[in-house]
């Protein structure tokens, strides 16, 4: 029986690590899921990737501490004894709007360069030895279309997103040939990230969004969740580049 491939998600209890989680697992991964407070959500996501045939390994953890992303990937190696797929998707942000500076503190901007910028780096210099024991490895990161232009997001957020933009292009270069490295910019999504950021006003503006989308509606975590799994199963010649997936929207607006 041909052995079943290993990947790691971060942050892989809700919205687009959960989704990828499960994409993986009923594509014939085996899957390690990162999770820090979701744990409950976690458990569930790996109860039903489990019912796909997958191992599940939960692997609770900050990933913006040295210590725990060590530990993290002591267990993951010790469960796989390789990978051929990281996900980095562990993301936080904050709910104070662009124009509002002053009500962004230092300790908020500095917990989402921790999680979103420091967290993707340690994950990804803890994984290299692992994915260089795997087949064909390759990772992922979770960007976003504010990382490449100019959108209603926090500013902590959009700047940590550009700066995942680049540390995409820096790592393709770095572990190339042996590992590729590519990113996603999901736009406008449905589901919790969204809501909690648009509050009362969700329906209506992803509505609006949708409609002035070519595609006519907004991204979903399996659009991103399935843009990822072809980056990492197929696209062999594909490396230091950030898809947006957004359904046209950046590109005609």
């Amino acid at each position: 029986m041909e052995r079943r491939k290993r990947a790691l998600v971060t942050g892989g209890a809700t919205g687009i690590g959960r989704a990828a989680v499960l994409k993986l697992a009923r594509s014939g991964f085996d899957v390690a899921v990162n999770y820090l407070t979701s744990a409950a959500a976690a458990k569930a996501v790996a109860a039903e990737a489990e019912e796909a045939g997958a191992k599940i390994v939960l692997v609770p953890g900050d990933v913006s501490n040295d210590e725990d992303v060590r530990a993290m990937l002591a267990k993951v190696d010790e469960a796989f004894g390789g990978l051929e797929a990281l996900i980095n998707n562990a993301g936080a942000t904050i709910m104070t709007p662009p124009k509002e500076m002053e009500a962004v503190s230092v300790a908020e901007w500095d917990r989402v360069f921790a999680v979103n910028v420091r967290g993707l780096f340690l994950v990804t210099r803890a994984s290299v030895p692992l994915l260089k024991k795997g087949t064909d490895p390759a990772i992922v990161n979770t960007a976003s279309i504010v990382g490449l232009r100019p959108g209603p997001q926090p500013l902590p957020y959009a700047a940590s997103k550009a700066a995942i933009v680049a540390l995409t292009k820096q790592f393709a270069g770095a572990l190339g040939p042996a590992i590729r490295v590519n990113a996603v910019a999901p736009g406008w999504m449905e589901g919790d990230w969204m809501n909690r950021m648009l509050g009362e006003n969700y329906e209506r503006l992803m509505e609006r969004r949708a409609k002035a989308t070519p595609l006519q509606r907004c991204v979903t975590a399996d659009d991103v969740a399935e843009t990822m799994f072809s980056l990492i199963v197929g696209n062999r010649f594909v490396n230091g580049e950030i898809i947006v997936i957004d359904g046209g929207f950046a590109s005609t607006t």
